[in-house]
């Protein structure tokens, strides 16, 4: 299966840093963005930028880096955006609503759907955002965690709210899925009739219950879902099996000798 393509829309989704002060945060929070599709970052007033740390700590998201848009206030980075989330973790007196990621996230997608400019904005490493950094906003998100212990890094939090944002976009892990064809229900009972002739050529069954442990062995094998390619693994070793006990002449059906597929 192909893999599946990347949402064009995420483009309308940028991921601003304010005055971050250490330049391997700034590579991170890169990283952290593009695993999640998105490539558009803006820095307000970096500390140190660009940086060969940040680079390092960039990983395969130097690319990010190259193109990010370094501007001298918040409202330069917002100039052309309609809904600007704050993250924050700190309680504010303000009017806005808070919510959390999972709770704002189908909103944001839906935005950059439509062609709507939205922001996620960070801020500095140590003190967050200040008041009138956050009162540029238009939305207030927190990232709930532990009450007595909360301490997300910079790149944490932007991977936990990209994360949510690309979980809504549609986008599949199937192409990550074996290729197989399901086991039909007569293939999976003639694989546990030959097993049943196996056992008996092995001696398996002296002094056991071999209706009812058959029984079982079957119940067992319809519900593990098995693919085809599994019940030629089986039954390629059961004829082997078969071979070595001196029965590979018997009743049962033969098989491709596919055991070491």
């Amino acid at each position: 299966m192909n893999k599946p393509q990347v949402p064009d829309f995420l483009k309308n989704i940028r991921v601003v840093l304010a005055r971050p002060n250490h330049p391997g945060n700034i590579g991170s929070a890169a990283r952290a963005m593009k695993t999640m599709g998105l490539t558009r970052l803006y820095l307000v007033e970096p500390k140190v930028f660009p940086s060969e740390e940040a680079d390092t700590l960039a990983s395969g998201a130097v690319d990010v880096l190259q193109t990010a848009t370094v501007v001298p206030t918040l409202a330069a980075a917002l100039a052309d955006v309609t809904v600007a989330c704050a993250l924050t973790s700190r309680r504010r007196e303000l009017t806005t609503p808070l919510s959390i990621p999972r709770e704002t996230t189908p909103e944001l997608i839906a935005r950059a759907r439509e062609g709507e400019q939205v922001a996620l904005v960070f801020g500095n490493e140590t003190f967050g955002l200040s008041i009138e950094e956050v009162e540029q906003c238009n939305r207030l998100v927190t990232i709930p965690g532990n009450p007595d212990y909360f301490s997300l890094n910079l790149a944490m939090a932007v991977q936990v709210m990209t994360y949510e944002l690309f979980s809504h976009t549609g986008v599949n892990v199937d192409y990550l899925k074996p290729d197989g064809n399901s086991a039909t229900q007569g293939e999976v009972d003639g694989m546990v009739d030959h097993l049943d002739a196996t056992l008996e050529d092995i001696g398996y069954y002296r002094r056991r219950n071999s209706e009812r442990m058959i029984r079982r062995l079957r119940t067992m094998f319809h519900r593990a879902g098995l693919l085809r390619e599994e019940i030629d693994i089986l039954r390629g070793f059961y004829k082997q099996a078969q071979r070595l006990a001196g029965k590979g002449q018997g009743s049962t059906p033969d098989v491709e000798d596919d055991s070491t597929s």
